[in-house]
């Protein structure tokens, strides 16, 4: 069964948001995201996702992005399909609010992004680069 995932890119003065990963997917970097609900918009999953991981909320987050996730599906035996979103008006800073799952917040530059990193993310950043859709 494939599975769909949602990764946001949040954006600020031309850093992306990177977390350090914990328990499922660790010892992997990544953007925010998760898994879209049943009856879920994108959008909704991707507010949803920012909130309970960083506390931030944003607003009009927009679909940039479709990645496959094989390199997961390699290592983890779960394919995943996951939607890149990308948001950049918020106020807050990123806190950790699952400790269990996150250790730190820290902005990137997207041209350097910390090593390893998780593959949904990875694709989904590089997209968001090259400014292609897949």
């Amino acid at each position: 069964m494939v599975k769909v995932g949602i990764g946001v890119i949040l954006l600020k003065d031309d850093k992306v948001l990177i977390g350090k990963r914990k328990n499922s997917h660790a010892p992997y970097y990544s953007i925010p995201g998760g898994h879209l609900e049943i009856g879920e918009t994108f959008e909704e999953a991707a507010i949803r996702e920012v909130k309970e991981e960083t506390g931030i909320n944003i607003k009009n987050p927009k679909v940039i992005s479709v990645t496959n996730n094989l390199k997961t599906y390699e290592l983890e035996e779960v394919h995943y399909v996951s939607v890149i979103l990308l948001a950049t008006y918020f106020k807050e800073e990123a806190r950790i609010m699952e400790p269990e799952k996150c250790e730190a917040w820290q902005w990137y530059d997207p041209k350097k992004l910390p090593q390893p990193h998780f593959d949904a993310s990875e694709q989904g950043i590089q997209c968001f680069l090259e400014n292609k859709f897949y």
